[in-house]
């Protein structure tokens, strides 16, 4: 009875260290070698979320020109604007364009 005990401890010996061999190398195989493994797919949700941030400052800055472009129908508006950003004039005027020098150097 002892004996049969002690070859069926080593079979469960030997049949355990089957399967922690087979199990090590499949989570090696997927962590590492497979085209779908953890490496994988941690680099292209990095990729998602840059996606997902230019996504979000290019709405942002939609949603701006949307705004200014809303604000420049008047044409008062239009004529501010160009003024301001554009130094546009009408004719026979004059414009003196001041620049104040900042006080740190």
């Amino acid at each position: 009875m002892n004996n049969i005990f002690l070859k069926l401890k080593v079979l469960i010996k030997k049949s355990f260290f089957k399967y922690l061999i087979v199990s090590v190398a499949f989570l090696v195989w997927m962590t590492f070698l497979d085209t779908n493994s953890l490496l994988i797919h941690a680099e292209l949700n990095r990729e998602i979320k840059k996606l997902k941030n230019k996504r979000d400052a290019l709405t942002e800055e939609i949603v701006k020109d949307k705004s200014l472009i809303n604000k420049l129908d008047n044409i008062d508006s239009l004529e501010h604007y160009g003024r301001e950003k554009y130094n546009l004039k009408k004719e026979n005027e004059d414009i003196f364009i001041i620049e104040f020098q900042s006080k740190n150097k």
